[in-house]
C-alpha cells in the first residue's frame, strides 16, 4: 500500500489517506452541464410520477362513470369519428422527432455544423406541430365540447382537471424545448460552440431533455388515453 501511495506522490500510513481524501479529486467525469440536466430530469421525473399516481388514484376513487377517452377524442373526417386519431398522430411526430433529435446529436459529435443545425430546427418544427396540435385539442374540448377543470358532460368532473394538468404540463415543457432547441441551433449555425473549443456537447444535453419528454408522453399516452 505505501508503495501505491508513493506513487502518486502521497505520504505513507493513515496521512496518505487523509490527503488523499481531502483532495479536490473527480471521481466520475461527467461534465458539469450534463450532470445537471440529470438531476433536473431526475426531479421532473418525481413531479410526472406524482401527477400520474394521482391520476390513477382519482380515476378508481370516482364515484361518477370515467368517460371513455376512444370517444371523448375522437375526430370525424367527413365520415364516422375515428377514435383517437389526433392522439396518434401527436404521439407518431413525437416519436418522429426523437429520430432527428438522435441524428442531430450525431452529427454535432461529428462537427457537421450545417446537419446538425437542420436537424435541431426539423425537431423543433415536429415539437411545434405536436403543441399546435395540443392546442386544437384544447379548444375542441372546452369550446366545442365543454369541458372544464371542474366538469365536463362526458362523466365524472375529475376528468376535465386530471386532463388539462397533466397535458398542460407536458405541453409547457414541450414549448420550452421548442424555444430551448431553436437557440442552441442558432448558435451551432453562427460558430458560436466553435468559438467556445469547438464542444458540440450541449447538443447532447440538449437531446437529453427532448428524449425525456418524448418519453413522459408514452407514459401520458398509455395511463391516460389508452387506459
Amino acid at each position: 500500500m505505501s508503495d501505491a501511495a508513493t506513487m502518486d506522490g502521497l505520504p505513507g500510513g493513515t496521512k496518505g489517506v487523509v490527503t488523499d481524501f481531502s483532495a479536490d479529486r473527480q471521481a466520475f467525469h461527467v461534465p458539469w452541464g450534463k450532470a445537471m440536466m440529470w438531476i433536473f430530469l431526475l426531479s421532473d421525473t418525481f413531479i410526472f410520477s406524482c401527477f400520474l399516481v394521482g391520476y390513477m388514484h382519482v380515476r378508481m376513487a370516482a364515484t361518477d362513470p370515467w368517460p371513455f377517452p376512444s370517444e371523448v377524442f375522437a375526430l370525424s373526417f367527413g365520415g364516422d369519428p375515428i377514435p383517437l386519431i389526433l392522439i396518434a398522430i401527436m404521439t407518431f411526430i413525437l416519436i418522429t422527432s426523437s429520430g432527428t433529435m438522435a441524428l442531430a446529436v450525431n452529427m454535432g459529435y461529428r462537427k457537421n455544423k450545417k446537419a446538425t443545425f437542420w436537424l435541431m430546427v426539423a425537431t423543433a418544427i415536429l415539437g411545434a406541430s405536436f403543441v399546435g396540435m395540443q392546442a386544437f385539442e384544447w379548444t375542441k374540448l372546452i369550446v366545442d365540447e365543454g369541458v372544464r377543470p371542474w366538469g365536463n358532460p362526458f362523466g365524472a368532473a375529475q376528468f376535465g382537471s386530471s386532463f388539462f394538468m397533466i397535458t398542460g404540463f407536458h405541453g409547457m415543457h414541450v414549448s420550452a424545448g421548442v424555444i430551448y432547441l431553436l437557440v442552441v441551433a442558432n448558435r451551432v449555425r453562427n460558430g458560436f460552440y466553435e468559438q467556445r473549443g469547438d464542444n458540440y456537447e450541449i447538443v447532447e444535453i440538449a437531446g437529453l431533455y427532448w428524449h425525456f419528454v418524448d418519453l413522459v408522453w408514452v407514459f401520458i399516452f398509455a395511463f391516460f388515453y389508452l387506459w
